[in-house]
């Protein structure tokens, strides 16, 4: 803390919700939590139909900073009413809160020293993404929250660009207002997107804190999923470009001339938008698979190859891959090229001058870089198969263009960790051996399953290399007889214990494991009554 900061209000928290009465109470409480430098949190009302305005009446009326804005008539989106709050704002710094999530402790006084201590128009801080009921945390964009810095103007550290979020962040009053930095109106999904482009673009002195000020809540399994997480219509996918295409025009069009950050800007939608829903791809109808390609293939033809280049490979090469084809193609192949750390699966095709190309049918999508990269860094393909009752996992390790081999695959590392973070509860190491010359090595590994509890496990990988070189990455599930499936093996400090290997999003493995006869009789039911429900006529009773 700043022993030099003031006492006195400082920051007004604009809240915003619509039909959330279950959770703006929290997100309220945690911006009155932060203390008396929050002089006023303006909750706005986006015309509820549920108790919110119920809820937040009874807040103000014990808490006399808080205010209450109700619209008259849903604005369809988040923008609009955070623009309400940010025109009501009286004290000079405001910040921004969703109703379904909540500031962290301390967040509001670290961002108001950092901004007090350098003068700065913006002070931003690291956002944690919280997924519900697991508990699990995953920091967003680590990288610009390391050590706190001064960033006296934007182009001096183009990764701000990578930061969409607009509620990490704490922004002088008088910037906002002097500069009419403000969100989209009315239904427009990603109006971070473009807020934060007009925020950069009016080129303000930014203050970075390592601290953690906001989390972000993710709940998955949510009746009614947040605006953003709803991807499942091609509109979401239409809604993002069309955010991300305004953002660069404001990026390009700003004062300083400066095309880097808009270059960046690009570079970071294939790097972290494109890969994201690449993932999802495969597993969309056919529909879905063909409107999304032409809409990202046309909004690819706008990138210039500078634009392209600045971006890591494995979002480039998804990129050229989808220039290159009129139709969707190679979906199960761009998901594990879109997996974070990324795999190329076979086949691993070459040109006529021995280039290594996508595949065959597409030599002009070459992948040259593969030669020249550093081991460690190459997206290394391992397949892994999964046999409970056995108790053996075992993973195949493919060639890709020689350097597998020049480098001599020795040993591997095994971890299974509990989702959510925290040590390795189980650690194996077995050595590869050649299954077929040049092409695939082989390890199995002993796994005692029985020894680990109830919960969702991922499986993390090290490869050991007879050059000393260490690669870290995952495993691609194989599906197939037998595999992927539930089994019940014994063991264990409840008897049983019920396992499911299945593959992520991403395509990585990973198990559910439950333990108990309980627990697997109740797995059991469920499983049981969707085969009842599939026949014909078929019904089962309970909720």
């Amino acid at each position: 803390m700043d022993a030099n900061s003031p006492q006195e209000p400082q920051i007004t928290v604009v809240v915003i919700g619509y039909d959330d009465a279950p959770h703006i109470a929290d997100a309220v409480r945690s911006a009155l939590a932060q203390g008396p430098l929050v002089g006023e949190v303006i909750a706005v009302d986006d015309c509820s139909t549920d108790d919110t305005p119920a809820v937040l009446a009874e807040l103000a009326a014990h808490d006399r900073r808080v205010r209450v804005l109700r619209r008259a008539a849903n604005s369809g989106g988040c923008g609009a009413p955070r623009n309400d709050g940010a025109d009501a704002a009286t004290l000079p710094y405001v910040m921004f809160l969703d109703s379904d999530d909540v500031l962290a402790p301390g967040g509001a006084r670290a961002l108001l020293d950092a901004a007090i201590r350098h003068g700065a128009d913006v002070a931003s801080g690291l956002c944690v993404r919280r997924e519900l009921p697991s508990g699990r945390e995953t920091p967003w964009q680590p990288e610009l929250y390391r050590k706190a810095a001064l960033v006296a103007r934007p182009e001096l550290r183009p990764r701000l660009v990578h930061d969409t979020l607009c509620v990490n962040k704490l922004y002088r009053t008088d910037f906002l207002r002097e500069h009419a930095v403000r969100f989209p109106e009315g239904r427009f999904i990603y109006e971070d997107f473009v807020f934060g482009a007009r925020v950069l673009a009016a080129a303000p002195r930014v203050a970075l804190v390592p601290d953690t000020v906001y989390v972000w809540h993710v709940r998955r399994a949510a009746a009614k999923l947040s605006i953003s997480l709803d991807r499942a219509g091609i509109e979401n996918w239409r809604a993002r470009i069309k955010a991300h295409r305004q953002a660069v025009d404001i990026l390009r069009g700003a004062r300083s001339g400066d095309k880097l950050l808009a270059r960046t800007a690009r570079a970071q939608f294939v790097d972290h938008g494109l890969r994201m829903y690449t993932r999802e791809l495969a597993a969309r109808g056919p529909e879905y698979q063909r409107e999304w390609w032409a809409l990202t293939r046309a909004y690819l033809t706008e990138f210039d190859t500078a634009d392209l280049e600045a971006a890591p490979a494995p979002g480039r090469v998804i990129a050229r891959v989808i220039l290159a084809a009129a139709e969707p193609r190679d979906l199960d192949r761009l998901k594990q090229v879109a997996a974070r750390p990324a795999r190329l699966a076979p086949p691993y095709a070459r040109a006529a001058d021995a280039t290594p190309v996508w595949s065959a049918d597409l030599p002009q999508v070459t992948l040259e870089h593969l030669l020249a990269r550093p081991l460690r860094l190459l997206p290394l393909a391992v397949d892994a198969e999964l046999r409970p009752r056995a108790g053996v996992l075992r993973l195949r390790l493919h060639e890709l263009y020689g350097r597998v081999a020049a480098a001599g695959p020795g040993v591997v590392d095994v971890e299974l960790t509990r989702r959510g973070g925290g040590r390795p509860e189980l650690r194996r190491t077995a050595a590869f051996g050649p299954e077929k010359p040049g092409e695939t090595w082989v390890a199995e590994v002993r796994v005692d399953l029985a020894a680990l509890d109830g919960d969702v496990w991922d499986l993390r990988l090290r490869l050991l290399f007879d050059d000393g070189t260490a690669r870290e990455t995952t495993a691609r599930a194989v599906s197939g007889p037998g595999l992927l499936r539930r089994a019940v093996v014994p063991g264990g400090r409840r008897g049983v214990l019920l396992v499911q290997p299945y593959a992520t999003q991403a395509g990585n493995l990973s198990l559910r494991l439950a333990p108990g006869a309980r627990g697997v009789a109740s797995v059991a039911r469920r499983r049981l009554a969707r085969i009842v429900r599939a026949l014909p006529g078929g019904r089962a009773d309970g909720p």
